[in-house]
């Protein structure tokens, strides 16, 4: 994506951003937000709102490298907690071997070292997504190969003195909020969609991150969950 992209992307995002917030940053009084409440999806308008916010958190974390400082600006800004700062909640027990497709997309050959980790990003107590990394150790420093082995420090934040960039290679919307063909009248609207639930899963990113140089080290698959919503449905 070229930084003009990027530029008007993250201008578009900020805007709708700013516009929805508006009413909606209660919090309680241990400094995070209040759970979900059903109301998100309690009217076709509502929807709207859903969506157009998730799309918008779509928008900032595509036109930017680090999905732990977007997320972490994202829960500042929705008061999901104080501080808005991200943690990581490390799941040291689980190994998953990366796929021949990913060996290529990292760049390396089957004898060379890629090791697995499996975390929870959480701004206070609300869990923000679920990220499955695969890293080539040999191409991060010892010290950052240290901290991912025994800290729950997030990925991006190890990483950060790298410089990387983050190529998105999938963005998916887990969630329909809108029928099929609303868009052609008002009956479509009345679909009974309301009584769905959302579901805890709204938004999946596949993406490489890659050295100044070019050179892939990580490939990441992000999950973001229904709490990134948390906060309360704007007042009209």
């Amino acid at each position: 994506m070229s930084s003009e992209s990027r530029r008007a992307l993250r201008a578009s995002a900020l805007g709708l951003l700013s516009s929805l917030s508006i009413g909606s940053l209660a919090i309680g009084a241990d400094g995070t937000a209040p759970a979900q409440a059903a109301s998100w999806t309690a009217s076709f308008g509502t929807r709207v709102q859903a969506l157009a916010l998730l799309q918008t958190l779509n928008a900032e974390l595509l036109s930017h490298d680090s999905a732990t400082l977007t997320l972490e600006r994202w829960c500042g800004v929705h008061r999901l907690a104080s501080p808005a700062r991200i943690v990581a909640e490390r799941d040291p027990g689980l190994d998953k071997p990366p796929s021949p497709e990913q060996r290529r997309e990292l760049g390396v050959t089957p004898a060379d070292a890629v090791r697995y980790r499996r975390v929870r990003l959480l701004c206070g107590t609300v869990v923000l997504s679920q990220a499955d990394n695969w890293y080539v150790p040999a191409r991060l420093t010892p010290e950052m190969n240290r901290q991912l082995d025994s800290t729950d420090t997030p990925f991006g934040r190890v990483v950060q003195p790298l410089h990387f960039q983050r190529h998105t290679l999938s963005s998916k919307l887990l969630w329909h909020a809108l029928p099929d063909g609303w868009e052609m009248g008002a009956a479509a609207a009345d679909d009974g969609a309301a009584e769905r639930p959302m579901p805890s899963e709204l938004l999946e990113h596949r993406a490489l991150l890659s050295l100044p140089d070019g050179t892939p080290f990580s490939e990441v698959v992000e999950t973001y969950t229904d709490r990134v919503l948390a906060f309360p449905v704007p007042r009209p």
